[in-house]
């Protein structure tokens, strides 16, 4: 029993003031981020809000990486857009539905090891692609601002690196015991209503919910015609959720050196956005600079992700009053300090010590997500592009090296590598059938692999070039799983009778 109480203290709250006031702090950097992102998908603010409210209370239970945030997200926010436009709301809750159903499945499918397909060089792009697009989303509040607001936003900064620096110099605990950022929101907001500044505030950002989510289904007809309205933006919303969840699970795993149950992630995704729509949210996904946040503030459990939920809830119902009167530069200060803690600012030093084409693949990531603002899209590029200069680098290691016997008069090629698509050319180019003409020939493949079609339709293109040139064909040296592919396939180079060796 010990032992079970252990494990669930260690998976819930190893600290639990530590997992309430990093929760805390993930609940302020979701404020004005949710808000912003409701108005991109065309919804009022509390849909975004009720959202990420019960997307944090049930993933907080079935999600698979403690301490990780996820709530209404601005790349869900992009699919959803076009939808809400054209159909409205009902039809994209109907379609959150769905996309929660796809997500459950591709987890019960364990279909999360496809993540291992995104390299390291793509997940470095998405983290700094997604830390240039945060900091951009705060210009928007500081352009014509007046001197007040940049005092304001200096002091926020100053307030939240300084108190911990002094902490340390200081030998000061205390100092750090509370969030910074936490100490930056009542400070700032004290501050500006002590001096009577007239500056925007949360409650300017849009309304705020006023009650409790209530259960309902969408208001949609139940028909084909709705399923075809809703399918293509619902397996939008589910892979772009799927992939940006996975992404940040993968980054709080480096942060925390844990790891983390990717499956049981995408199905609690999948639940958890269900839920959502049920109360009138829209779907969501994991949140990289808020589960930074988290980490970074103590968050190591479950917990703080649950409290994130119900502290949001509590600041826009319970606190709605007070909430509203916080000075959106104090969010903003928050929200820069989490865009320079997601950066990974030693990538800018590994730029020139990377080998080009990943360096490459990092830049082309980041490129395309803040082009697109489509996280997506990035990490589809990048993928796409480790793809390809993985095949060109592993097509150069292939080696065909000639060696004459004088005695017998006979050539043999050894052959080494890896045999391919982006191979095959180059395989077939090495021989010089024209040096061999009338003499016997054998192709030895013993340290070579041959993938796919393509490659054995190579070994056969040679083995049928030097044939016509009247030589007697002998291949030697296939394992058996190249053996395999090529019996298969059938044609020239198909061994017969003993595997592995084949003669024409």
């Amino acid at each position: 029993m010990s032992s079970f109480l252990t494990r669930l203290r260690a998976e819930w709250a190893p600290s639990i003031p530590r997992e309430l006031l990093a929760g805390a702090v993930a609940t302020f950097a979701l404020i004005p981020e949710v808000i912003a992102f409701s108005f991109v998908a065309g919804v009022d603010p509390s849909v975004g809000l009720f959202a990420s409210f019960v997307i944090s209370i049930v993933i907080a239970f079935t999600g698979g990486r403690p301490a990780m945030v996820s709530a209404a997200a601005g790349s869900v926010a992009l699919v959803a857009a076009p939808l809400v436009q054209s159909h409205g709301l009902g039809y994209l809750l109907a379609a959150g539905l769905l996309a929660g159903a796809v997500q459950v499945v591709f987890g019960l499918l364990k279909l999360g090891v496809l993540m291992r397909f995104v390299s390291s060089s793509v997940r470095t792009g998405f983290v700094n692609a997604l830390a240039v697009l945060i900091f951009a989303a705060q210009l928007p509040h500081l352009q014509g601002a007046a001197p007040a607001t940049w005092a304001l936003l200096a002091l926020g900064l100053a307030i939240i690196y300084g108190l911990p620096w002094l902490g340390r110099v200081l030998s000061l605990p205390a100092l750090s015991a509370i969030p910074s950022p936490l100490i930056c929101v009542v400070a700032l907001t004290l501050l500006a209503s002590w001096l009577g500044l007239r500056l925007p505030t949360v409650a300017d950002l849009g309304n705020l919910p006023d009650a409790l989510p209530l259960f309902a289904l969408p208001q949609v007809p139940v028909s084909l015609d709705t399923l075809r309205i809703i399918l293509l933006p619902a397996l939008a919303i589910a892979m772009v959720g799927l992939l940006e969840s996975v992404l940040t699970a993968a980054v709080v795993d480096e942060m925390t050196e844990t790891p983390s149950n990717k499956n049981r992630e995408c199905t609690g995704l999948g639940l958890a956005n269900i839920a959502a729509s049920l109360f009138g949210g829209i779907a969501g996904c994991g949140m990289i600079g808020q589960a930074v946040g988290n980490v970074k503030y103590g968050g190591r459990g479950r917990l703080s992700t649950l409290f994130a939920g119900v502290f949001l809830l509590i600041l826009m119902v319970v606190l709605k009053d007070w909430v509203s009167q916080v000075p959106v530069i104090a969010l903003v200060a928050i929200m820069v300090m989490v865009s320079a803690e997601t950066f990974d600012w030693k990538s800018l030093g590994t730029l020139v010590r990377h080998p080009r084409m990943s360096s490459a693949v990092m830049l082309a990531t980041v490129a395309v997500t803040i082009g697109t603002h489509n996280l997506a899209a990035g990490v589809a590029a990048g993928v796409v592009l480790s793809g390809v200069f993985f095949a060109f680098k592993v097509s150069r290691m292939l080696q065909v090296r000639a060696v004459d016997d004088a005695a017998t008069g006979q050539r043999t090629w050894h052959v080494s590598g890896q045999v391919f698509f982006a191979s095959a050319d180059a395989f077939i180019e090495a021989f010089d059938v024209l040096g061999a003409e009338g003499r016997p020939v054998c192709i030895d493949v013993t340290n070579a692999h041959f993938w796919d079609v393509t490659a054995v339709a190579a070994l056969d293109r040679a083995v049928e070039r030097l044939r016509h040139h009247g030589c007697v064909v002998q291949v030697v040296g296939l394992n058996e799983a190249s053996a395999v592919l090529v019996d298969r396939m059938g044609g020239d180079a198909a061994p017969a009778g003993t595997r592995g060796s084949r003669d024409s």
